[in-house]
């Protein structure tokens, strides 16, 4: 019998076992890469979504948990960290710190613990969904618990709109 954590990455299932997490995992036959496949799958709003994006801040990676209707204001995320410089993390890096494939990237549960910026936004929502370690697989969580669960700190790091 499988459990509901069984379609999660095994990576990722076993970081929701170890943090007591009964949470339910959806699996979706096709890909869910984007925030907004991410929500027509789900039927929820793409704000909704939880994108999970590394950036590399003077050479080290940093990860930012960013509503999925909103973009990442990098000089923002160089601001808040107090960094020379931020960019986007290559697909290389991003495996090589969390473990997982772009596109799949969860919240937590990753290879190695990196600072977490998470978007002041998430928190207007009642639940959000996150990847669970692969692009066909997501679960929710209220917003409170999965930035503390990621060990984020909350920041103001979306593009501001004009």
């Amino acid at each position: 019998m499988s459990t509901p954590q069984s379609d999660a990455h095994p990576r990722f299932a076993e970081a929701l076992r170890e943090l007591g997490l009964d949470v339910p995992v959806r699996r979706f036959p096709d890909a869910t890469r984007t925030a907004a496949e991410a929500a027509a799958a789900i039927g929820c709003d793409v704000s909704e979504i939880v994108k999970s994006l590394v950036f590399e801040a003077d050479g080290a990676p940093v990860l930012v948990l960013m509503d999925g209707s909103s973009r990442v204001d990098v000089e923002r995320v160089r601001q808040e960290l107090g960094a020379q410089s931020v960019g986007r993390a290559n697909a290389a890096l991003v495996r090589e710190t969390t473990g997982y494939a772009i596109g799949g990237v969860p919240p937590f549960g990753h290879l190695t613990r990196t600072r977490v910026l998470a978007d002041r936004g998430l928190l207007d929502h009642e639940v959000v969904w996150a990847a669970a370690g692969t692009p066909h697989t997501v679960f929710p969580l209220d917003p409170t618990s999965l930035i503390a669960h990621a060990g984020g700190t909350v920041a103001d790091v979306r593009e501001r709109t004009a």
